[in-house]
């Protein structure tokens, strides 16, 4: 099975709460990555960062969201419970919790105008009800960014007279700390690497 997105975790996150005592994140991830049957590789799949992993970033999102809509409450740090208005909610036996359901409660309302305007943002990437955390929104964005700039050098690097690549393969290697040996060295070096590239 794929990781689930965020909005996907908010009822399996709901539900496994309802029994009314104080969870940990930690413990909850474990629960949720056996209800899903998340295979130990995905458990482990980090965002493009490396800096967490995807499950537990989006249940750190779908806790988020759930919290900010006062269907869950902080106990102390790490640990949380099910509100009142959550086992109202789970009374009603909803097919599905996600973003556009959450939009029913004011407090969330007031979370999302608050969100948006700290982020300048006129709409929030979670409208479009991609799935994806805000946290892997942003590593996308700049993801795609890098890779549209590698682009663009390439086309650039194209274009320019083998003179100026070598130059700029010389600066290159010289800023990287392989201009120890003098820059006639380098530059032969850099011949080679030229040479090689154009096979």
């Amino acid at each position: 099975m794929a990781i689930p997105d965020y909005q996907t975790c908010m009822l399996p996150l709901l539900k496994f709460v309802s029994d009314q005592k104080e969870h940990s994140l930690r413990e909850t991830v474990e629960k949720l990555a056996t209800q899903f049957e998340l295979t130990d590789e995905e458990i482990r799949e980090m965002l493009p960062s490396g800096q967490q992993a995807v499950f537990l970033n989006r249940i750190g999102w779908a806790r988020t969201y759930l919290k900010q809509a006062c269907l869950i409450e902080a106990t102390r740090r790490g640990y949380f419970r099910i509100s009142q208005r959550g086992l109202d909610v789970l009374k009603k036996n909803p097919e599905k919790i996600a973003v556009k359901f959450l939009e029913q409660f004011e407090e969330f309302r007031d979370f999302r105008k608050r969100k948006k305007k700290v982020t300048g943002n006129g709409g929030d990437n979670n409208d479009k009800e991609t799935g994806k955390t805000p946290a892997e929104e942003l590593e996308t964005a700049y993801e795609n960014l890098r890779e549209n700039l590698a682009k663009e050098l390439i086309e650039k690097f194209k274009e320019c007279p083998p003179s100026l690549f070598e130059k700029i393969i010389v600066e290159l290697l010289v800023k990287m700390g392989y201009g120890g040996a003098g820059k006639m060295q380098v530059r032969q070096s850099a011949r080679v690497v030229m040479s090689l590239g154009s096979q």
